[in-house]
């Protein structure tokens, strides 16, 4: 399929930065469109913006005049309109758990401690900071531990989450272990995870896609 590829993206965005991998590992161009997602007020919540994407979220994919949002619905997207490098494994088996440790990270751990709900806790409830940071801890933890856990007990898991090529989990394990050093989480009770991103990190695609390397890194 033809057409340019836009993303509308936030630099730290984890979801944004789930994308970005997934289009450098499917050697796909394209331009990024920043998102501000605290300047002005939100650039999400423009006009503009909304219009494009109603719940007012990054990212967005423009893919000449279709627009997706939603990260792994993006990255499922791109799989099959690009099949090759796979994101995700030939087989049924192999899909359901490579979908699983996505959506662990990307349904369970990320949403409670993204942006929105951080300033929710502050406007809405004027949660001090301090506890604001022990929800963020306490939730990666959990999700962390459980997602060592799944890696450590499968032979599935290999150089990557699953196997010895990079996929979907890996596009999503990445930018949540940024975001945890953000808080400043110890990472040592999670040594599956460090290697994994580490091995991650080595591969181009994810160097390229990392925050500081984009063109709105503050």
């Amino acid at each position: 399929m033809d057409g340019q590829l836009k993303l509308y993206s936030y630099w730290r965005s984890s979801a944004a930065y789930r994308v970005r991998i997934a289009l450098n590992l499917k050697g796909r161009d394209y331009a990024i469109e920043p998102v501000h997602l605290v300047r002005d007020g939100g650039q999400q919540h423009s006009d503009d913006y909304a219009a494009l994407n109603p719940q007012e979220l990054v990212p967005a994919l423009r893919h000449g005049e279709r627009v997706l949002t939603q990260s792994l619905a993006i990255l499922e997207y791109l799989d099959e309109i690009w099949p090759e490098p796979a994101l995700l494994p030939d087989d049924s088996a192999g899909r359901a758990r490579v979908r699983a440790l996505a959506q662990l990270v990307a349904c369970d751990i990320h949403p409670l401690n993204n942006l929105r709900v951080m300033q929710f806790f502050d406007r809405e409830w004027n949660v001090p900071q301090a506890e604001r940071d022990l929800w963020t801890l306490h939730w990666m933890r959990t999700g962390f531990q459980a997602l060592e856990d799944m890696l450590v007990g499968s032979q599935d898991t290999g150089r990557f989450c699953h196997g010895d090529s990079p996929g979907m989990a890996d596009c999503c394990l990445v930018p949540q272990l940024y975001n945890a050093r953000r808080f400043h989480l110890d990472l040592a009770p999670y040594p599956t995870l460090v290697r994994i991103e580490q091995a991650c990190l080595g591969l181009p695609a994810f160097d390229r896609a990392r925050p500081e390397n984009q063109p709105d890194a503050a």
